[in-house]
């Protein structure tokens, strides 16, 4: 009797709730045997009580000897015997001790693990805690694919802490959105419109590349792409290339860089001279047709202009009529304006000038005859009056 009494003073000594510090004695069958320290009762520390991982090794976690700290859970009655016994956590424990370590730290950034994929999110621990990411707060983007995250450290902001409802909510995209920003400072800081920088094309669009600078995306425009014209950005850059690129203009406040790739790479209009010379007559093709002229493509780049009077000798009324888009043409070249990036082209210069007119461009004129005043014949007589008068005509009636 004295010693049932011991063994239920012993009891009462432990109750749930109670945090206690036990010695394993074995560890057989995912669970180990414990006997807490002071009372002589023995308790039952399972596989799951020690970690959230199912499939992990209990011997990894415990063995015989180990002296733990352990949360009381409740108590249990052998049903063939008077034994008493307790199931006991090491994880609950952890856990409250976790929740007690978060109380009051909402907006303070702290490193969790992600452990699961769920629906509408990512469930995440932190200390033994379970924490839970929504997939609007894993990243500035929306994540379809939560499973990458699964297995990974990374830092989150507690946004909600509530223990009693066994709830903890942290952000990701915040913690990424600051780092964005003091990156995107520190960029802004060292770039200078007119300089040459590197970066990585991040993404394409049908407008242009955007390129990564080190945490802000810098924008090549399609124009800034190349020297071609109607290029499409696919054709000159892919998502991963390192390229060499100008600022153009820097707007800190919106977050725009506008950036050139051809500004950085030799034009088809350098050391045009040496390879275009007037006189020079070289095979082309039409690339546009304008109403007055055509522009042939002499060079890669480079467009000269065959004016609607140097087609040909006889009279065209619309290129048109006698040219067509993609067409291989010998043209003469007449001017090259490196300056101005303007070459002056010919076809008629290479044509023979056909015969009639050529005799009518060399024929000169012959001057016209100076037309013969003509003599107007008169019917009558002018009057003495008229052609001129006597001293007898003024004083024939005057007697004297």
């Amino acid at each position: 009797m004295n010693e049932f009494e011991d063994l239920l003073n012993s009891v009462s000594e432990v109750n749930p709730g109670d945090v206690v510090t036990a010695e394993v004695l074995t560890v057989d069958n995912g669970q180990a045997n414990v006997v807490i320290e002071g009372t002589g009762v023995e308790g039952v520390l399972t596989l799951r009580e020690l970690t959230n991982d199912r499939n992990a090794d209990i011997n990894e976690f415990v063995k015989a000897g180990d002296t733990v700290e352990v949360l009381v859970l409740r108590q249990v009655v052998g049903k063939d015997t008077d034994t008493v016994t307790f199931l006991v956590s090491k994880k609950r424990l952890e856990a409250r001790k976790a929740w007690d370590k978060l109380v009051g730290r909402e907006g303070e950034v702290v490193t969790v693990k992600g452990t699961r994929a769920v629906k509408g999110g990512l469930s995440v621990e932190f200390e033994g805690l379970r924490g839970f990411i929504p997939a609007s707060m894993i990243d500035t983007r929306f994540v379809r694919n939560t499973e990458k995250f699964v297995g990974q450290e990374f830092d989150a902001k507690i946004k909600e802490v509530d223990a009693a409802e066994n709830r903890f909510i942290l952000s990701r995209r915040e913690v990424v959105e600051e780092t964005a920003a003091a990156a995107r400072q520190e960029v802004f800081a060292k770039l200078a419109e007119g300089s040459v920088v590197t970066g990585k094309v991040a993404r394409l669009t049908s407008f242009g590349a955007f390129v990564d600078l080190g945490g802000v995306d810098g924008l090549i425009h399609v124009t800034e792409l190349s020297h071609e014209r109607n290029v499409s950005p696919k054709s000159v850059v892919a998502v991963g290339d390192e390229v060499e690129v100008k600022v153009l203009a820097i707007d800190e406040e919106a977050g725009r860089v506008s950036l050139s790739l051809k500004a950085t790479t030799p034009g088809p209009w350098d050391g045009v001279e040496q390879k275009l010379a007037t006189g020079d007559v070289v095979e082309g093709k039409v690339k546009r047709l304008t109403d007055f002229g055509a522009f042939v493509e002499v060079l890669p780049g480079i467009d000269g202009l065959v004016h609607i009077s140097q087609i040909s000798h006889k009279r065209v009324e619309n290129p048109k009529d006698v040219l067509s888009v993609g067409q291989e043409v010998t043209v003469k070249v007449l001017e090259v304006n490196a300056a101005d990036e303007r070459v002056s082209l010919s076809i008629k210069a290479l044509e023979e000038r056909p015969a009639q007119a050529e005799g009518e461009n060399t024929e000169k004129r012959q001057p016209r005859p100076r037309r013969q005043k003509r003599e107007v014949k008169r019917d009558y007589e002018l009057p003495e009056t008229q052609t001129g008068f006597s001293m007898a005509d003024l004083f024939g009636d005057i007697e004297l």
